[in-house]
């Protein structure tokens, strides 16, 4: 309710997004070059007692996003490069994409994937569990030497009556299930 965070970023349009992504394996790519630039100005301009240049590069990605091949090139690449402060938060839905089931075009045992791209992997059980992210992310934090996804078990229109279906993303709700999915979530 209120997010400022907007579904597909666009630079602009909304405080605090600092670019327009463009297809969804792009945009998670660029979280790439942005960890880059970020190692690389600390190289610069860093100096003892002065860091100035200190922060991580977080990105929110999904199925669509890995089923591209340009982000499992930039994952390779932040792998071989050590990205350390390269935080992806991964939500894996129950194996539904906008298309219907992944079975029909993706299947991946991603954190397997990721582990060989030399990637710090964990698993989140219920997306719902916010002291369990944030245990995750702090562990991903602390580990310097690599990047890191955090996969994080989520439902796809969580509480609504098209939860779990790929109809949730492509389908509008309609008045009577918008209101039945506030209700579950117990807003107004």
């Amino acid at each position: 309710m209120e997010s400022k965070t907007p579904g597909h970023p666009e630079y602009g349009d909304a405080d605090g997004v600092e670019v327009t992504t463009g297809p969804l394996g792009q945009g998670i790519a660029m979280t790439v070059g942005m960890a880059i630039a970020e190692r690389h100005l600390a190289s610069i301009y860093n100096k003892p007692g002065h860091e100035i240049v200190d922060h991580h590069t977080y990105a929110l990605c999904g199925d669509g996003d890995l089923m591209e091949g340009v982000s499992h090139e930039a994952a390779a690449l932040a792998g071989t490069l050590g990205l350390g402060k390269l935080i992806w938060l991964y939500g894996r839905q129950p194996h539904i994409s906008l298309d219907g089931p992944t079975e029909l075009s993706y299947n991946d045992d991603v954190l397997e994937r990721f582990s060989a791209y030399h990637w710090h992997t964990q698993r989140v059980a219920d997306g719902n569990d916010l002291n369990a992210i944030e245990a995750a992310i702090e562990a991903a934090k602390a580990e310097t030497g690599k990047p890191s996804l955090i996969a994080v078990r989520t439902i796809i229109g969580y509480g609504s009556p098209k939860a779990g279906t790929n109809k949730v993303h492509g389908e509008a709700l309609g008045a009577a299930d918008t209101g039945g999915h506030k209700e579950v979530l117990r807003l107004p």
